[in-house]
């Protein structure tokens, strides 16, 4: 009379020891690696600890971010390739270089669809800035010696396939300085097509689509005064002057062209670190612009110094240089960067909830985006100086949840037509992923959730000298869409040449229909005759595989459904016959 209730019995302490064996032997899915929606804390990933990065690249052709560095003394460059199983950067080859560098930019400069590397040094006692380039192997680190280049006595140089030139000079016998934008007209050559002089104290120029009109508009900071032994400048302003264009769709009205506003309106009691006075000369730290949260608007990344007390710093006594990521919001009464009326373009507020990953560094001496493992957000490398007793390097995973979409797009250099690269003695092929170009732009149009279309533009590489550290790729958040990205334009300065003017190819290509969240490849024509080759990469995940199986499982599911009820059918018709053989006509009768 009681066997149920033995029975309930067993029941529950067979649920609760099923309850006691680990979840991870039943759950089939992987445990995530960060957990929580904040900035957080990911180390090192493996960099050693005497170095500082400066310069970013894909050198074994694989879609995933390496990093090259440059040790304590200047002079050894090692590349650190990124292994996505082990969620770790990895050494691949060095190489010691006989003279101090300045500079290293990655590039395909023997277009064979690898990774090369340009250095630029100086002696001890020189003002001649050398530059040889480093030759990449594929497989095989780099061919020795390296090849000479002419070198420059003037500032660092800058590989490009020019297109738009902007130039910053200083006015002779002041401290004043000017833009020129020199446009270039093919065979016509360059032509001077506009410029102004910048404001007092400007520090460098970065390049983004500030207010997504489909326009390049110029951000910088400017400081009435920098301390040549620290770096930090006094009396910072962010300045941005936007590009006045016919808009490619709606855009904001009767707002100003140039709106500046200081560093203070965000972070009272702070300064800006515009110089990292680690080597010498000090490299200029740009205000680095990405989309950290994907609302298609950039957002601005720098470190900043608080202002001591009194004014002065006490014996043994250090400023904090602390990393700020900063996202760009409506306007509203009260912004920074907004008008009296609250009104404007693009307003900013800084992130402070669950950015203790950045807080809590003291010591920072430089900043860079990047995306850690190419999983679709903009996370943060932070340089240190090791102060604090940690190591040079920081990376920051962007934990953070956005209700949002984004877009990966890279336009190579043409180098093997087909896709494929050969190697040397025909021992293999390789994508030419790696390569870097400089030279490419994008604009696409999207609509958002209530329907209103939108534009932008994105360059890839804008920037290459003072270890602009830049992707090779453009990111660009999309916002909130439920739609494919209606218009994606891809433009490339890739010359295909031709004897006759009006064969001559459009340097840009038309993509309908993208879908978000991926990663496109654009191959420009080499040649007249030949066509633009685009690939397209879906973002990989762990559910990937196991949705997949789940969506096979429900359609073999849905079949034997399918095939009982074929099969009920079939045999209710079958009796429905037979009673009709079997039935007797009466009125007949």
């Amino acid at each position: 009379m009681f066997s149920w209730q033995r029975r309930v019995r067993k029941g529950l302490i067979l649920l609760v020891t099923l309850g006691a064996i680990s979840k991870a032997e039943f759950w089939p899915f992987p445990p995530k690696r960060f957990i929580g929606n904040a900035l957080l804390d990911a180390g090192s990933l493996g960099l050693g600890n005497d170095e500082r990065a400066v310069a970013f690249g894909d050198f074994n052709g694989d879609q995933f971010l390496d990093v090259v560095t440059l040790d304590a003394s200047g002079r050894r460059v090692t590349i650190h390739l990124w292994n996505h199983g082990d969620f770790i950067f990895s050494d691949a080859a060095s190489f010691s270089h006989s003279e101090q560098i300045y500079n290293v930019v990655p590039g395909d400069f023997t277009h064979d669809g690898t990774l090369d590397l340009l250095v630029m040094s100086r002696g001890p006692s020189s003002s001649v800035i050398n530059i040889e380039v480093y030759v990449g192997s594929p497989g095989n680190g780099f061919v020795s010696p390296p090849i000479s280049v002419p070198s420059s006595n003037a500032a660092q140089p800058i590989p490009l396939d020019a297109n738009d030139i902007l130039l910053v000079c200083d006015e002779e016998g002041t401290s004043n300085k000017y833009f020129q934008i020199w446009r270039n007209d093919k065979s016509e050559g360059f032509t001077l097509a506009q410029f102004g002089r910048l404001p007092s104290g400007v520090q460098v120029i970065s390049f983004a689509d500030m207010d997504r009109d489909g326009t390049i508009d110029m951000v910088f900071a400017t400081c009435a005064s920098v301390s040549s032994s620290t770096g930090i400048g006094k009396d910072c302003y962010i300045n941005i002057a936007y590009n006045q264009q016919l808009p490619l769709c709606a855009s904001p009205a009767n707002t100003a062209a140039f709106t500046r506003f200081p560093l203070t309106d965000i972070f009272p009691s702070n300064e800006l670190l515009v110089l990292d006075t680690r080597s010498s000369p000090p490299v200029p730290l740009p205000l680095r612009l990405g989309d950290a949260n994907l609302d298609g608007f950039p957002d601005l990344l720098f470190v900043t110094a608080t202002v001591p007390r009194g004014g002065f710093l006490g014996i043994g006594e250090t400023r904090d240089r602390t990393p700020r990521l900063v996202l760009s919001t409506s306007c509203m009464n009260g912004i920074p960067g907004c008008d009296n009326q609250g009104s404007g373009r693009v307003g900013w507020k800084p992130v402070k909830k669950d950015a203790n990953a950045l807080s809590d560094v003291a010591d920072a001496s430089g900043v860079a985006f990047l995306d850690i493992d190419e999983d679709g957000t903009l996370d943060v490398m932070v340089q240190r100086t090791g102060e604090q007793g940690q190591g040079p390097i920081l990376f920051v995973q962007n934990n953070f949840f956005f209700d949002a979409f984004f877009l990966k797009a890279i336009v190579l250099n043409g180098a093997c037509d087909n896709g494929w690269c050969s190697r040397p003695n025909g021992t293999g092929h390789y994508h030419p992923f790696g390569v870097s170009y400089s030279g490419a732009s994008f604009k696409y149009t999207i609509l958002d959730t209530k329907g209103a279309r939108s534009a932008a533009q994105v360059a890839q590489l804008p920037q290459t000298a003072y270890q602009a550290l830049l992707p090779p790729y453009a990111f660009f958040g999309l916002g909130r869409t439920n739609n494919y990205i209606e218009n994606l334009f891809v433009g490339s300065t890739l010359h295909s040449a031709s004897d006759s003017p009006e064969k001559e190819q459009a340097h840009f290509v038309n993509m309908e229909g993208v879908i978000p969240n991926s990663k496109v490849v654009i191959y420009p024509p080499t040649h007249v005759d030949g066509a633009w080759r685009r690939e397209l990469y879906l973002r990989p995940g762990a559910w990937i595989p196991w949705v997949t199986l789940t969506v096979i499982v429900t359609v073999v599911l849905l079949a034997v459904v399918v095939f009982v009820l074929h099969l009920n059918e079939k045999r209710a018709d079958e009796l429905e016959r037979r009673r009709a053989s079997h039935h007797i006509n009466f009125d007949a009768l």
